[in-house]
């Protein structure tokens, strides 16, 4: 059993096998193995915003999705991720990042600073960004809904 998990990890990229092979930091290990708020809220709730990105170059898909109260903090995120252990560390982390925080706050979450904490490495800094426009994309969907539901109310 130990054997075919390290194989799993190695075959991932996520553990150093040999020389000259990727190495993740531990806080990518981290959030690969143990990701936080995976899943998904209904779409058409007018309280949720939800944010799909994805990159043609590498073929990771990202749908982040926030849930925000009447003072306009997210109070809850959720995320579905197809791709490398790092586009999961990275969605993992932003989800965790913008809970608590003003849709205002969350918008200036900046992909360095995703990669910085992920010690993502170069070729990996796609990641970072996709999780960036992924938050954004969310905010934008949200204020979108709110608008329509305001203008109805109205």
């Amino acid at each position: 059993m130990m054997l075919k998990q390290t194989a799993k990890k190695t075959f991932l990229g996520l553990r150093n096998s040999t020389a000259g092979r990727r190495f993740y930091h531990e806080n990518v290990i981290d959030h690969f193995e143990n990701p936080r708020n995976v899943g998904s809220f209904k779409r058409d709730d007018p309280n949720v915003g939800t944010g799909d990105v994805g990159s043609l170059a590498c073929g990771d898909l990202m749908t982040l999705q926030i849930k925000v109260d009447e003072s306009g903090h997210i109070t809850d995120a959720r995320f579905k991720t197809f791709g490398c252990g790092a586009a999961i560390a990275a969605s993992s982390l932003s989800s965790e990042w913008i809970k608590g925080k003003t849709i205002s706050e969350v918008v200036t979450i900046k992909n360095s600073a995703i990669a910085k904490h992920l010690r993502l490495p170069p070729v990996k800094l796609h990641c970072s960004m996709l999780a960036e426009d992924a938050i954004k994309s969310a905010v934008q969907n949200y204020k979108e809904k709110k608008a329509i539901a305001d203008a109805a109310v109205a």
